[in-house]
């Protein structure tokens, strides 16, 4: 006997990847229990398997900067904020908070395979009664069009997102005279693509080719350090209704056309902004 439940959550993270750098990615989580009815003619209550596994993953690897030890260039070290993160492989970075901000992999490189079934063997050993597997699938959203991923961290947030390398996969929508710009939404995302996203009042040291951010939170100290050319600076805290906000204005400034953006945050929820010229 089976349970499934498509759309369930969704997961936003970063990761290190030996070949793009710092990457955000969101994906969609449906899942798949395998079992036996109790006694109610249930396997699991629907009402409970949402919040049991959603629970889990915002408990885990949610809004944590991915890494994969055993990639080349890649150091872990203890630190005064809990770890510090170095790389060097395809461009030096380091990245300080607690560690609940990381998960750490023993990989060479992360997949979305291989964290699937990391997942699935997780809530597969904390499973409630009458459950005998639990099996998850993770996937990227299918978009039609221009997308980009992108990293930053929301000192305010009382939440995970304040994590200083989490990110997303999101889409960008750009409408001037009521159409749709595929051209502008593929320029902007291409130059967005991997980008990590921060506030101006939280750059602490900048030269040509170095920038580092840092900030405290409730969760703890962190800091991150970047090529210059790697990060984009907002005027204010890089929500999605600023990074909207700051979108709109820079397009119209660009095309000197009144602009209306959509810009996502992850999968299914953003924000809009218009902006004149």
């Amino acid at each position: 006997m089976a349970l499934f439940v498509h759309h369930l959550t969704h997961i936003d993270v970063s990761l290190w990847c030996p070949e793009r750098g710092l990457t955000g990615c969101s994906w969609q989580v449906d899942a798949h229990l395998d079992g036996e009815l109790g006694e109610d003619g249930m396997l699991f209550d629907f009402g409970e398997v949402k919040p049991w596994i959603k629970r889990t993953l915002d408990n885990g690897l949610d809004h944590t900067l991915l890494v994969p030890t055993r990639a080349p260039g890649v150091e872990v070290s203890e630190c005064a904020e809990g770890l510090c993160i170095r790389t060097t492989t395809p461009y030096p970075m380091e990245v300080r908070g607690p560690a609940q901000a990381f998960t750490l992999l023993p990989w060479e490189h992360i997949s979305v395979a291989r964290v699937t079934q990391l997942l699935s063997e997780e809530l597969t050993r904390a499973r409630p009664r009458n459950v005998t597997r639990v099996t998850l699938n993770l996937q990227e959203e299918r978009i039609e069009g221009a997308s980009y991923g992108y990293s930053h961290g929301l000192k305010r947030h009382l939440g995970n997102c304040q994590r200083i390398a989490h990110g997303h996969r999101s889409r960008l929508h750009v409408y001037q005279h009521q159409q749709r710009q595929p051209a502008l939404e593929a320029q902007w995302s291409e130059w967005l693509d991997n980008r990590y996203l921060l506030e101006q009042a939280d750059v602490a040291e900048q030269t040509d080719t170095t920038l580092t951010c840092r900030y405290t939170a409730e969760q703890g100290a962190f800091s991150i350090t970047l090529p210059t050319h790697r990060c984009s600076v907002l005027p204010a805290p890089t929500t999605v209704e600023n990074i909207a906000r700051w979108l709109a204005s820079s397009i119209a400034e660009q095309t000197q056309q009144e602009t209306h953006v959509e810009a996502f945050e992850g999968i299914n929820k953003g924000a809009t902004a218009q902006a004149a010229p």
